[in-house]
């Protein structure tokens, strides 16, 4: 009987409703929260660069505070107080994210004074220059080498002032010059010594019986790039990581 029963029963009756997936309540994020497009993955402790659009560096500093609109920028440990900017000046922020991109934001000085500067409006750009790129402030060791001293036997000591994915600036006691084919090894606490073959293309006397060489490398190969471009990241939010050194390029 259940059979024939359930085959003549009254089947007309409406299921509960359901609710409507409209109906739900979505949980969004206010408009304020979300990211833009393009913008780059920040986080605090991370070490940049703030310059004018002509690509003249104004100051080099750690990220303490930021949103989407603004961000903030402190000293860094060991250095001095900042150069005082006009607030409504237009500059450009420049770094890298967490993938170790090289990102830049465009910015104008919301607040400037001896030990931070707070920028605002910040718009992803492409770097105004792509012969500057982003510096990272390193007071650490090192030591030039003539060219044809392929072993590094011959060193001539000197300090690393800082680096980038494309040179070096040194400072050192002895006199070079422009155009001058040199080696560059430097050694840092945490990671295997890096060797480097460049070109000096800027001498200055930066203090009596100090000079400063700006130092272009040589061409990388790409794998080599990615390593030196993983190892200022690294270094720049204080990680510890091992360097990892190509077996191929001149370094």
């Amino acid at each position: 009987m259940g059979f024939w029963a359930d085959l003549f029963s009254d089947n007309t009756k409406e299921d509960p409703p359901r609710e409507a997936p409209e109906d739900r309540v979505v949980e969004r994020k206010p408009m304020e929260d979300r990211t833009p497009d393009g913008f780059p993955d920040l986080q605090k402790g991370t070490t940049v660069d703030i310059s004018l659009q002509s690509g003249k560096l104004l100051l080099t500093g750690r990220i303490t505070r930021f949103s989407t609109s603004d961000l903030t920028v402190e000293r860094l440990p060991g250095c001095l107080s900042f150069q005082t900017r006009p607030v409504g000046e237009s500059v450009f922020v420049r770094g890298y994210n967490r993938r170790m991109v090289p990102f830049s934001l465009r910015a104008t000085i919301e607040e400037s004074n001896r030990v931070l500067c707070k920028v605002k409006n910040l718009k992803v750009e492409q770097i105004p220059n792509h012969r500057v790129s982003f510096r990272l402030p390193l007071h650490a060791p090192a030591s030039l080498h003539r060219q044809e001293d392929e072993k590094y036997a011959n060193p001539e000591s000197c300090t690393l002032v800082d680096i980038s994915t494309g040179g070096a600036c040194v400072e050192s006691e002895f006199i070079h010059e422009e155009d001058e084919i040199l080696r560059l090894k430097i050694k840092l606490e945490e990671y295997q010594p890096m060797r480097f073959l460049g070109q000096i293309i800027r001498a200055e006397e930066h203090s009596p019986g100090k000079y400063r060489y700006g130092i272009l490398f040589a061409q990388m190969e790409d794998s080599e790039l990615t390593a030196l471009t993983r190892t200022l990241y690294n270094i720049q939010v204080g990680q510890k990581n091992e360097w990892s050194r190509s077996e191929v390029g001149h370094w």
